[in-house]
């Protein structure tokens, strides 16, 4: 995963280049700003993935099996965590996300709707697979 992470580097070094050019040869507020959040985005995602790498290397003693130039396919082998099969939590989430939106638009009221209903479709999504005293 090392790659990926100086690949998100490269990008961003990429896009301030890019946004140093079209700053000079535009002076157009809008693209630079935009061209800006893409160099902090892509910094960003790559500083996220380089310390997880480190922290993944740490934890496995050694460098990850798809860092290695040696590695076989096999290495990959296992379990890699779990996902979950299907949950209807995200739709709630955005249903509720929906509703405050169009609060904003229609009443107040559907705001103060919107915001019980994400807490509670939220709490929902985090304790899904929750089994411990308070399990639903």
């Amino acid at each position: 995963m090392r790659v990926q992470a100086f690949m998100f580097y490269g990008c961003a070094v990429f896009f301030l280049i890019t946004d140093i050019v079209y700053w000079y040869w535009s002076k157009d507020w809008t693209g630079t700003t935009a061209l800006a959040l893409s160099i902090g985005l892509a910094g960003l995602i790559g500083f996220y993935i380089h310390f997880t790498v480190r922290r993944l290397e740490r934890a496995n003693a050694g460098p990850l099996y798809e860092d290695d130039p040696e590695g076989e396919i096999a290495d990959a082998a296992g379990e890699l965590g779990f996902f979950s099969p299907h949950s209807w939590w995200p739709l709630y989430v955005g249903l509720s996300a929906a509703a405050i939106t169009l609060g904003l638009v229609f009443g107040w009221w559907l705001v103060i709707i919107g915001s019980v209903a994400i807490l509670m479709s939220v709490i929902g999504m985090v304790f899904e697979y929750y089994r411990g005293h308070f399990a639903h």
